[in-house]
């Protein structure tokens, strides 16, 4: 009887031993910061503080290899337990099989309510489900400087029959010399400047990149952006050129008295201008608005050992107080409201203009053709159009076509 039961004792040792070893988990994290002041090795140690038994092994993989490095480690069978991720790799992740649906964790965690409206809309995947937790964001809106629009009595454009408006007001000759040195509007007819194009257009009642290019409000906005720099002549004569150094440039010397852009800039604005910089959601054109969304989330990878434990990290690092330490490096916004409210990297008017323009936040469509679109077939179209070589109608057929409208 002792026998039987000094065993069974033993047994039980065992099990629990087994337990308690079994509960111990490590989650594999990857991440890319360039920054060198990097938060991560704080924000483990206080993970694994709160929770004892999982260990985090974050690695800080280059970003210029960053998802080739991905995609091969979910080749290998070898990936990571949850990784940073943009929405622009979500639909071959999903095709490959490697993300874990996390929809039913964020209705049951705590930390959702407290997420900036509209993140989980805009981070959802075709399917319906959630993959990606947000982590960190920017929006683009409108800088202006409220210097030169009190000179002239103007007020920021709300709509864009506004925009036009006070852009023509705002474009000047100041020192007499009969030639304009102020344009009322940096706008970035290069590589990139699709973003600015956007924001006049594809507010549009009916507007869609996918199968709604050709109709009449899409051309009129399109024609609109012609109209600005051919016929008013409120872009620098180098628009068609210009990219982001040029319209940032522009308008930090003076020479532009509005420009779209994300709270990115708004540092090196603040920098040059002081007070003399101010920002505004862009206006609402054709019957709605649009400006580009900015995207960085993470995620559980479905090969993950012990998913549970990933979940409890990645959700760690989108809750209020993590969150704000992790984008202490970044230079981009915090995802909770709590985090925002406090948030003081930036000036309060450019986290107010990011999170008011929030609602009407859109990213590019999640397919092959959008790489196309955004490095070749909208700059060479935007510049030719703005030169005079084709019309809107044609520009436009250009974007359908690739879409396959």
């Amino acid at each position: 009887m002792t026998i039987f039961k000094t065993l069974g004792l033993a047994s039980s040792a065992l099990a629990l031993s087994a337990a308690i070893a079994s509960a111990d988990s490590t989650v594999r994290f990857w991440y890319h910061f360039d920054n060198a002041d990097n938060p991560m090795d704080e924000l483990v140690a206080s993970f694994e503080a709160a929770n004892p038994g999982i260990t985090v092994e974050a690695e800080n993989i280059p970003w210029n290899s960053y998802y080739d490095n991905l995609y091969t480690a979910v080749i290998g069978g070898n990936a990571p337990d949850a990784a940073m991720v943009k929405m622009f790799a979500q639909p071959r992740l999903i095709g490959m099989g490697a993300l874990e649906p996390i929809g039913e964790r964020i209705d049951a965690w705590e930390g959702k309510s407290d997420l900036q409206d509209n993140l989980l809309e805009l981070t959802k995947a075709e399917d319906g489900q959630s993959y990606y937790l947000p982590v960190q964001y920017v929006v683009l809106y409108l800088y202006y400087r409220p210097d030169m629009f009190a000179d002239l009595g103007l007020e920021v454009p709300k709509t864009c029959e506004d925009f036009r408006n006070v852009a023509k007001q705002l474009t000047r000759d100041t020192d007499g010399d009969g030639q304009t040195d102020i344009y009322g509007f940096g706008f970035r007819g290069g590589k990139g400047g699709h973003d600015h194009w956007g924001s006049f257009t594809l507010g549009g009642d009916g507007v869609n990149l996918v199968g709604g290019m050709e109709n009449d409000n899409a051309i009129a906005g399109t024609q609109f952006v012609m109209d600005l720099f051919q016929e008013d002549k409120v872009f620098p004569p180098s628009a068609p050129n210009d990219g982001f150094q040029e319209t940032i440039g522009g308008f930090k010397a003076g020479k532009t008295a509005m420009t779209i852009h994300h709270i990115g800039s708004a540092n090196g604005m603040v920098e040059a201008l002081g007070d003399n910089v101010d920002a505004a959601p862009v206006p609402s054109c054709g019957g709605g608005q649009w400006t580009a969304y900015g995207d960085e989330s993470t995620a559980v990878l479905s090969s993950a050992e012990d998913k549970d434990a990933a979940w409890k990290w990645i959700s760690f690092l989108s809750e209020s107080g993590n969150n704000a330490k992790f984008n202490e490096a970044t230079g981009q916004l915090p995802v909770t409201k709590s985090d925002s409210d406090g948030w003081t990297l930036h000036p309060k008017r450019f986290v107010d203009a990011t999170v008011n323009s929030l609602p009407f936040a859109h990213l590019l469509p999640n397919t092959p053709e959008t790489s196309d679109f955004v490095n070749t077939v909208w700059p060479v179209a935007m510049q030719r159009a703005l030169t005079g070589e084709i019309t809107a109608a044609e520009m436009n057929a250009e974007i359908a076509k690739l879409y396959g409208n």
